[in-house]
Order: structure tokens, then sequence, then C-alpha cells
């Protein structure tokens, strides 16, 4: 056992043996989470889950972590299909969702940019027909001939490569399609500065296009080159056997878009160690007899025990409706995100650390 998993077992202890006792989930009976959640629905469980905005060192408009996918094939086999994925951060979670087919997801993070990253892709899932519509539209370039969707990753991207970002024109006309896909037909009830965040994490990816990279809306980074892995490097890395990017095939692609129709794909406002969201989203998993198939971590374990806030973000993953199949996937690698990939993820069973408790 390292030893971040032997301080998360005794600071759980603790925290349990001071403020609840967690009861494993031993019958999986039938879940009663609804197919999809109408519009009020979605923006409410997002909005009441939420808490204020919080503090991050970067925008993290896209992953740095060119090692994310090496986990999968163990992923698919340890944790359940079909049930809740819990996630942080931007693209990487959809990567994890393609390959897992949950019912629902809930993405939680400090940042209220976040939210905005997530909105944006929700309208652009829903406005797009197949992965090079979608890759057409993210980065505002004119689709190519010869794409189908039989086309690989690598076939799109390096399609695209060569082509000119069109007019700042069509930027603005696909930003309005954006906006009015979640306010005219979601009515999700937007303010100004919601807009302006959407609209600046869409300008990021029009202004760098698939060259984006975490560091690139940086005022100190390194814009469309450096040291970090590109948004297309992400979308063309493998795990070494395969290719499962979700936009490596159009089932990838397809899963994701079905989840967003369907407004399946929840984001959240809050911080792990926070006293609101992560009890929140548990509480509602629980009212509907939901079980977490996975959580998706990143580093961010690093920050709250620099924070202090471990204890807490303990106290709240007990609060969780677990199985022995709840899986974290977090960073093996502090540091680092160049492009040898300075992050990668690893597994471990959430139960083993909850039992360790005592639970």
């Amino acid at each position: 056992m390292n030893k971040s998993r032997v301080i998360f077992a005794a600071v759980l202890t603790s925290a349990i043996g001071l403020s609840l006792v967690y009861t494993p989930r031993l019958h999986a009976a039938q879940d009663t989470l609804p197919s999809r959640l109408s519009d009020q629905e979605f923006w409410k469980l997002s909005q009441d889950s939420s808490e204020p905005n919080g503090y991050f060192q970067s925008d993290n408009l896209l992953s740095n972590e060119l090692g994310f996918q090496y986990v999968l094939p163990q992923l698919v086999q340890t944790a359940r299909q079909g049930a809740v994925y819990l996630g942080v951060g931007p693209e990487q979670n959809f990567t994890y969702i393609a390959a897992l087919h949950p019912k629902m997801v809930i993405i939680t993070d400090i940042r209220r940019g976040n939210l905005h990253t997530q909105l944006m892709y929700k309208a652009l899932f829903e406005l797009s027909a197949d992965r090079a519509d979608f890759v057409s539209r993210l980065f505002t370039k004119k689709r190519p001939e010869g794409l189908t969707t039989k086309s690989t990753a690598s076939d799109i991207f390096n399609a695209y490569w060569p082509v000119d970002t069109s007019a700042e024109s069509v930027y603005k006309d696909n930003l309005k399609a954006i906006d009015d896909l979640l306010t005219k037909k979601h009515n999700l009830p937007l303010n100004d500065e919601d807009l302006k965040g959407i609209e600046y994490v869409y300008y990021n990816f029009y202004w760098f296009g698939p060259s984006i990279n975490y560091n690139s809306s940086s005022a100190s980074g390194a814009g469309r080159g450096g040291n970090y892995v590109s948004y297309a490097d992400l979308m063309m890395a493998s795990d070494g056997a395969a290719y499962r990017s979700f936009l490596a095939n159009e089932e990838n692609f397809k899963t994701l878009k079905d989840l967003e129709e369907k407004n399946m794909i929840v984001p959240v406002v809050g911080n792990f160690g926070g006293p609101k969201a992560l009890r929140a989203v548990g509480k509602y998993l629980k009212d509907h007899n939901a079980v977490v198939a996975a959580f998706y971590l990143s580093n961010v374990e690093q920050y709250l025990m620099r924070d202090g806030i471990w204890t807490a973000f303990c106290q709240n993953v007990a609060t969780l409706p677990l199985d022995e199949k709840s899986t974290f996937i977090y960073s093996s690698q502090g540091g680092g995100g160049g492009r040898g990939g300075g992050l990668a993820s690893a597994l471990r069973p959430m139960m083993a650390d909850v039992k360790s408790c005592g639970g």
C-alpha cells in the first residue's frame, strides 16, 4: 500500500469515528434513477448541489495526462457498467464514460469555469451529427472531404490539421448556436457571467485549434506549443494496445451524445473537501438507490492534503453509495505534465479504503 493510501485509510478511520458510520451497500437493488432528466431537473440538481465558485491555479481547459488510457482495460473488468460515474475536470472524463456506459454522470469541480466547459461540450455534442462534425465545431474549422464514421481519430485530426481556422464570423455563429441550444432549447437560466464564461472557453478552442494544450490559456503559458500535450495528442493516444479515446470511434462518441441529450451529464461546482457538493450528490444517489461505479479524482488529493481538508474529503467519500466494484481512478504521479505524460492514471477500490475504517 502506498503512502497516499495509508494516509487515506488512517484519516478516514478518524473521520468516520468522529462523525458517522459508513454502511456498505450489500445488495445491488434496482436503482430508481430516471432514464433522462428534464431541463428543470438537470439545472436544479446542478445548482442545488453546487458550492460557491472556488479557485484553482489554472483554467484546466483540457487534460495534461497522456497516460490516462492505460487503466482502461483493467477498469472495464473492475468497475460496474451502467451505474453512476463521478469525476472532476474536463474532457478526460469522456473517455472513461465511454468505456463504462454509466446511466448518470456527475462531474464536480471547484471552479465554475469547469461548469462552463462542460456546458460548452454539452451543446457541441448535441449539435454535432458525428465525430468529424464535432471537431469542426469545437475548433471552428471547415470539415474536410472524405471523413466518415469509419475514420480513426488519427484520420480525423490529421485531416483537420492543415485546414485553416474559419473566419471570426463563423466562430460567432457557432457560439450563438451553443448559447441558443442551452438557453432556448433547454431553457437554462444562464446569467451574463455564465455566458461570458462559456464564450471564454470556446474562444480558446477557436484561437488555439487542435494544438491547444493545458497551458495555452495561461498568461505565462506556452501558447500553441511548449512542452505540453495537445488536444490532438490526447485524442490520438492509445493504451499501448488499442485506441480508446471518446473520439476513437463513433460508438464512443454516441455514448456521450446520448447522455448529453438526456441531460444525464450534470456539472456541479464544489470542493471535494467542501461542506455541500459531494454530500448532496451522495444523498441524491442514495435517494435513488444508485451506486457509484467509478470516481475519477485526477491529482486532486494532493491539493486536499496541501490545503488541510483531507479529513473533510474522507468524510464526504463515506457518504457516497458504494459497493465492492466501486473504483477510484487517480493520478499516480505528481507534477509533470510534459509531453511524455507526466501524469498517469491508476486504480484502487473505494471499498478497500472504507472497510479498513471498520465501517
